[in-house]
């Protein structure tokens, strides 16, 4: 018989340190994509600029979670327009701590048939049978070439050239630390934007972005329509229009929100121990009660990265640490310095973090992995 373990709960929150038994969604960065010098995509006839709708765009999500959740600090890379370079938008994320990373563009083609609004976490092509480097790559070129406008680029992205495609190979490997959640609210986006101003859906898609690479957190850039498509651009150039996108990507925001605080509070059921008679010994009548083998108990670690491909534990990559692997449907979590208290895996995060610089706590259940702090 199954039975809602309350009392089980109580005692095992109360084992836990203060501030270890609240998880939620507290701080969550939106990037407005390109700005300052960098209009990123333009409309056909050069008066419309991808960096002027993501700034409006950004702002009005902005303001609609400070309303909407007031408990959630909402922190925008740039308030106006200003060039921020690539790695200092995930540095800004890494440094608050953000629970999710937002990142706002709007796409273009050559053509001006494309249309649509699309999703895209870090990773390799969505398609299992499509060559990563022969799909998207105008679009990952597009959002990654701003990094040539800022001085010494092959230093800061370790030699990184989006102009090269053999330059995306290094991103295959390193895929999202939070693939699991980044999947999650791409879902809760694409579901969101259904029916809205901006009509069509092209899906959630994998892709080798830098900006995603660089964060530490759940993260997605989101293409809201076609500056390249007339349809699309009448939309963009709509400013009740925009709010509607806004006010959807806000909605998406808000049902991500529930789920992740709801998934950080233990809500679990186990089998009462289970009860066998044992033949009584000559002359006396004894019943044995045979202990359920222990449930495994909550652990902390330190989780250096994910994907959806397995890692040899031998491989260099771990750099002589043991990963303690977390496998989770097509995920692949690799953690170290595993403890049993949260202090102790904290004890170990200056060592990794030398070698590890995005490496981050989490916390170990039977059946999930999910950041602490």
């Amino acid at each position: 018989m199954k039975r809602a373990i309350y009392l089980f709960l109580v005692a095992l929150l109360a084992a836990f340190p203060a501030g270890a038994q609240t998880f939620s969604l507290s701080t969550v960065v939106i990037d407005p994509g390109h700005g300052g010098n960098d209009p990123g995509a333009v409309s056909k006839d050069g008066k419309q600029y991808e960096k002027t709708f993501t700034l409006d765009i950004s702002k009005k999500l902005a303001a609609k979670i400070k309303e909407g959740c007031p408990g959630v600090n909402v922190v925008l890379t740039r308030d106006k327009d200003k060039t921020v370079a690539l790695n200092d938008r995930a540095a800004i994320a890494n440094k608050v701590g953000a629970d999710l990373f937002i990142s706002i563009h709007i796409n273009s083609a050559t053509s001006t048939s494309p249309s649509g609004y699309s999703v895209h976490v870090l990773g390799q092509s969505s398609n299992k049978n499509r060559d990563l480097f022969a799909y998207n790559m105008d679009v990952c070129k597009r959002e990654n070439s701003v990094i040539l406008l800022e001085d010494d680029y092959t230093t800061t992205y370790q030699g990184f050239d989006p102009s090269d495609p053999e330059s995306f190979i290094f991103l295959q490997l390193m895929q999202n630390s939070n693939l699991e959640q980044s999947l999650a609210f791409a879902d809760c986006v694409a579901n969101g934007l259904k029916g809205g101003p901006i009509s069509t859906g092209r899906g959630i898609w994998q892709d080798p972005f830098l900006v995603l690479w660089r964060t530490a957190m759940p993260a997605v850039l989101v293409e809201l329509g076609f500056i390249s498509n007339a349809k699309d651009l009448e939309v963009l150039k709509d400013d009740a229009k925009r709010d509607k996108i806004a006010e959807r990507l806000f909605q998406a925001f808000k049902k991500y929100k529930s789920g992740y605080d709801g998934s950080m509070v233990l809500d679990v059921e186990v089998e009462e121990p289970a009860k066998q008679e044992v033949k009584a010994e000559p002359k006396k009548e004894v019943k044995q009660e045979v202990k359920q083998e222990p449930r495994k108990g909550v652990r902390y670690g330190v989780q250096i990265f994910a994907g959806s491909n397995q890692v040899n534990p031998k491989s260099k990559a771990f750099m002589g640490y043991e990963p303690f692997v977390f496998h989770n449907g097509s995920v692949y979590k690799y953690i170290i310095g595993v403890e049993d208290t949260i202090d102790a895996a904290r004890s170990h995060m200056a060592e990794i973090r030398e070698k590890y610089p995005d490496a981050f706590l989490v916390k170990i259940e039977p059946d999930r992995v999910s950041i602490t702090k």
